[in-house]
């Protein structure tokens, strides 16, 4: 293992030969590690299964319990299925998804991210059978990591653990809400009845964590050792709520963030961390992106509290804020020494999309040290995962199957017993340890697109396959990249995060596009008279978008209050305007309109103009 002074000799090599690192293949590294997701399948494999030496595992679970839990995934490198870390793993990829579905469309990876959300969803349906009902964990971290098998034949306990009114779990019924919330947005154009079912059963598991709290580790109590809730429940009831009125636009769960941001610690917490335990950050990020979309209304002195918590957390990364989180020598974001790259990741997608919110918006980065342009957010992201594919002082991927130098002995059960298709002598509980698991060779299958745990503090890394710390793999690892490696195959150039971006994934030939026409007064309620017209467009990605610009004149001899528009068939962002739910009225500044004025707002969208009209106005 090398010393840190060897580690500040090898950076000094490297500043002075920078052609010994070359550019990464982001659409390859995106493509592989979609794969990993298909080695962590557990119940009845598909047909298409890509990942040829998994098999069938897992078919009887749930049935001493009398429900059927087939299916989902294992977190890690063991055989367990453990509910909170699976339904972050299935959030972070849909949000990836709704992101950058047109990047992962055009790298030919939107279906299999779809199919990879769905392993998912598919399994929370089934355990969540009643409304206030949700099974949480399947199999027992201590029975079954005294054995080392294949999931395929595994002898260790697989009894199912479940939340209930009596025995609650906010945490895991928020997160669960969270990701079937998120992924309902995924399904609304390709499959809207299953995307309507995913949503019933969020409305269902968000009213069940919010009515009956409770950490979910003092109800799942075998849990506690390995994930162990230690932020407790109130931000996966905010991250929860987030999510819910990204799906469903209701103002209800709006008002919830609004009312319960500073009691829940939305608003107070100042994180360096984000990951699948601590949501803070972002919901911080979410309510962000909800203040500058201009969709707070009455809400936007709270939503301004939790965008300075958002600034906070850019800010500490970049290294310009009053606490700045720790770094490697070779720049890694460094918390802890197990599994530190599941914080590595969040914390990359976090940045990747608050870049695009804040360019999408025109906005800097407001940090102690002053303003940061948004680009240098993405170039940290970027910074991030070319360390993870190898530009660090190892040389070392830590994507497994990426480049050629990355670990070979993971510490993975699957991918360090020979696969049963080749071999199916049974691997007994303690033998497995024996045989496999003390091998000093590499592991007999190539478990492709694995994110490991990765360096310590110093850059070291050992490749052991008893060196879980490091070289344990992990879902909630890779499912933040998706977006990352999506967004940093597309190039740099900026785009508007605010414009709808989810794809259906069957792609269709496009219709012909008719240029809007520029209008003449389209409504007029009395004194009050609407314009529309057309003042700019361009053309992104195939696509047209124009910008509209829109002007209400005050026709009266009095001045115009309380006015209240609705516009329909509104795609994209809109700026210039108040907004308290699905209701539009003067800016926050603009107490009223005087006589014979007039005031000005914008839009931007890819179809025919908004249909903008005056719904009340009282005159003073």
């Amino acid at each position: 293992m090398a010393k840190p002074a060897s580690v500040a000799a090898l950076l000094l090599l490297l500043l002075c030969f920078p052609v010994a690192f070359s550019g990464h293949d982001y659409g390859q590294a995106l493509s592989k590690s979609l794969l990993f997701f298909e080695a962590q399948r557990s119940g009845v494999l598909p047909r298409n299964q890509r990942v040829t030496w998994r098999s069938h595992s897992g078919l009887s679970d749930g049935k001493s319990s009398g429900v059927n839990l087939v299916g989902g995934y294992y977190d890690a490198g063991d055989n367990v299925k453990f509910g909170l870390p699976m339904a972050f793993t299935v959030t972070m990829m849909a949000w990836s998804v709704i992101e950058y579905g047109s990047q992962l469309q055009a790298n030919g990876e939107l279906g299999n991210s779809i199919d990879a959300i769905k392993w998912g969803t598919d399994y929370f349906i089934k355990a969540h059978p009643e409304p206030n009902v949700l099974y949480g964990e399947v199999g027992d971290g201590n029975t079954d990591h005294y054995c080392w098998q294949r999931p395929e034949e595994m002898t260790t306990d697989r009894k199912a653990y479940r939340i209930d009114p009596s025995n609650p779990g906010s945490d895991l019924a928020g997160e669960t809400a969270a990701a079937m919330a998120a992924a309902s947005i995924v399904f609304r154009r390709s499959n809207p009845v299953y995307a309507r079912l995913l949503l019933t059963h969020a409305y269902q598991l968000f009213d069940f964590a919010d009515k009956y709290r409770g950490k979910y580790d003092s109800s799942i109590t075998v849990a506690q050792k390995y994930y162990r809730s230690v932020s407790g429940y109130n931000d996966e009831l905010l991250w929860a709520a987030a999510w819910l009125y990204q799906a469903s636009n209701n103002q209800f769960y709006l008002d919830y963030l609004g009312r319960n941001g500073d009691a829940m610690g939305g608003t107070g917490w100042s994180m360096t961390e984000f990951g699948w335990d601590v949501k803070y950050a972002g919901v911080q990020t979410l309510v962000a992106k909800f203040l500058m979309q201009g969709k707070a209304g009455r809400h936007a002195p709270v939503f301004r509290r939790f965008k300075d918590k958002a600034d906070f957390f850019m800010c500490s990364l970049l290294g310009k804020g009053s606490r700045n989180i720790q770094k490697t020598p070779g720049g890694l974001i460094f918390r802890q020494r197990w599994n530190n790259m599941q914080f590595v990741t969040s914390a990359s997608f976090l940045t990747t999309v608050y870049s695009d919110y804040l360019t999408s918006s025109r906005s800097n980065l407001r940090c102690s040290s002053g303003n940061v342009a948004p680009s240098q957010l993405l170039s940290f992201a970027k910074s991030q995962v070319d360390y993870i594919l190898g530009d660090n002082p190892r040389a070392t991927s830590y994507m497994v199957g990426y480049g050629n130098n990355f670990p070979q002995r993971v510490h993975h059960r699957g991918s360090s017993i020979v696969s049963v298709k080749v071999d199916r002598t049974f691997v007994t509980c303690r033998g497995g340890y024996a045989t496999w698991f003390s091998r000093k060779g590499s592991d007999p299958n190539l478990l492709t697109g694995a994110i490991v745990g990765g360096p310590d503090a110093y850059d070291n890394f050992a490749d052991r396959r008893d060196n879980y710390e490091q070289t344990e793999p992990a879902t909630y690892n890779n499912a933040p990249l998706l977006g990352v490696l999506a967004r940093l195959s597309s190039g740099h150039s900026g785009y508007s995060q605010f414009l709808p971006a989810v794809p259906a994934p069957v792609v269709r030939r496009p219709m012909p596009i008719r240029k809007p026409r520029v209008t003449t007064p389209v409504r007029a309620s009395g004194p009050v008279a609407i314009v529309q017209k057309v003042t700019g467009s361009w053309v992104s990605k195939g696509r047209t978008y124009y910008r509209y610009s829109t002007t209400v004149i005050n026709k009266s001899a009095r001045p115009l209050k309380s006015l209240n528009l609705s516009i329909k068939n509104l795609y994209g962002p809109i700026w210039g305007l108040s907004r308290s739910g699905n209701s539009f009225g003067l800016p926050s500044w603009m107490h009223s309109l005087p006589s014979g004025k007039s005031l000005e707002f914008v839009y931007i969208h890819s179809t025919t103009p908004a249909n903008v009209a005056v719904s009340s106005y009282t005159l003073a």
